[in-house]
């Protein structure tokens, strides 16, 4: 399956549930293997594109898998799994002024710096590499500068810049189009998942009505599930059967991606709120483990398949070894991965390191786009995160009424009694 068309997603909240194997609160927020799992399938990303990106082969499983999905989109629906307990335990803890607060920062400075760096810094070495002048690069109507300003929240309106990277093996495989970042279309699908939570939060049901959860996962899934038996399998381009809806600010949203991701997001999100009650049983985990590999390899991956990811990843970061909890708790590198791994390989593609072996090509890849998301992680994502107890553009912190010291009498208030 194809980027631009199967959805590479990452779960970007720093936020971790702390579960001890009941599935009870634990004291320690980040003693749990949610880092690790996330770090995982942002690199499982990374692998899948290799073959494609590089060298114009299917993504891999795609055969194994009977055509359902692959070893990329199976990790996009795993990170939706992950966001959707994540943020949910955001939205439970802050107000929803402040969880947006939040969730922007930790979105879009790391966003809004790929997009310039892809803009202004890879794609005038692209254009000498393949054209070798800068004639013509700066203007146009799709030029590095509409770039960034149609793609700066979330949504995407322009994967190319001019005609470049048209000639890649993955070029050729979409028909001569220009894309430098296809990883980032899956954005918006996470942004709309935030937003979900943000009005389940506003309007007391996290708190209140916890089991309209549930069912709200219940209803797409039961959309996913439908659309497997009727063939709707969303591995290619979003299918015709649903119409796509326009969202403010986003952009274009295809409704199925929508209600499958949601899904997974929202079985996350049922997970979060009833982690008192779900059990970590290692029975349970080798019969989803069971499911899910059935499902893959003989079909019904979207009926069985879905909730069956959704426990295993719950599983598995409750059963995680202690020494791989460390993985994210403090340095998390699997939003800069995602956000910086396609347009490495793309890059890798046209300067013909493909022509060296796959082995050579990914491995330089996974070389370069890990420094890319250190280096967007120390300098962006986490300074910026620093800003999150500061109060949001247009909120002011009241001011505090002077402390005295014990023993001493505080100032009367004028007219005071």
């Amino acid at each position: 399956m194809s980027t631009t068309a199967g959805g590479r997603a990452i779960p970007h909240a720093r936020e971790a549930p702390s579960i001890e194997r009941t599935g009870r609160p634990a004291p320690g927020r980040h003693d749990n293997g949610f880092g690790a799992l996330r770090l995982f399938l942002a690199l499982a990303v990374v692998f899948d594109h290799a073959g494609s990106l590089g060298f114009g082969w299917e993504d891999l499983g795609n055969t194994l898998f009977r055509g359902q999905t692959n070893v990329g989109t199976l990790a996009v629906y795993g990170f939706f799994v992950i966001s959707g307990l994540l943020i949910t335990r955001s939205a439970r803890r802050t107000g929803v002024v402040r969880f947006a607060w939040h969730r922007a920062l930790r979105i879009l400075p790391g966003l809004w710096v790929c997009l310039l760096v892809t803009a202004f810094v890879v794609a005038p070495l692209v254009a000498l590499v393949e054209r070798g002048t800068l004639a013509g690069f700066w203007g146009g109507p799709k030029g590095p500068v509409q770039y960034v300003t149609g793609n700066w929240f979330t949504g995407v309106r322009q994967y190319g810049i001019h005609d470049l990277l048209a000639d890649t093996p993955w070029g050729r495989q979409i028909g001569g189009t220009s894309v430098f970042d296809g990883a980032l279309w899956s954005l918006i699908y996470e942004t709309t998942c935030y937003a979900a939570v943000a009005l389940l939060a506003v309007t007391a049901v996290l708190r209140r009505a916890r089991w309209l959860v549930p069912a709200l996962a219940g209803v797409l899934f039961g959309f996913a599930a439908a659309d497997q038996l009727r063939g709707w399998i969303p591995t290619g381009p979003p299918s015709d059967y649903y119409s796509a809806i326009v969202l403010p600010l986003l952009g274009t949203v295809s409704v199925q991606w929508l209600l499958h991701l949601g899904a997974l997001f929202m079985m996350g999100a049922t997970i979060e709120l009833y982690r008192e009650r779900v059990p970590v049983s290692d029975r349970l985990a080798a019969a989803c483990g069971v499911a899910l590999a059935a499902s893959l390899l003989l079909g019904g991956f979207f009926v069985a398949g879905f909730p069956a990811l959704a426990y295993l990843l719950f599983w598995a970061a409750m059963r995680m070894p202690r020494r791989l909890r460390r993985i994210g708790a403090t340095d998390d590198y699997s939003y800069g991965i995602y956000i910086y791994g396609f347009v490495v390989q793309q890059v890798l593609a046209t300067l013909g390191v493909n022509t060296w072996g796959y082995a050579a090509y990914t491995g330089i890849g996974l070389a370069l786009t890990v420094a890319l998301a250190a280096a967007s992680w120390h300098l962006v994502e986490r300074p910026a995160m620093t800003l999150k107890d500061l109060p949001p553009p247009g909120m002011f912190r009241p001011r505090q009424p002077p402390r005295h010291r014990a023993g001493s009498m505080a100032p009367r208030p004028s007219g005071g009694r």
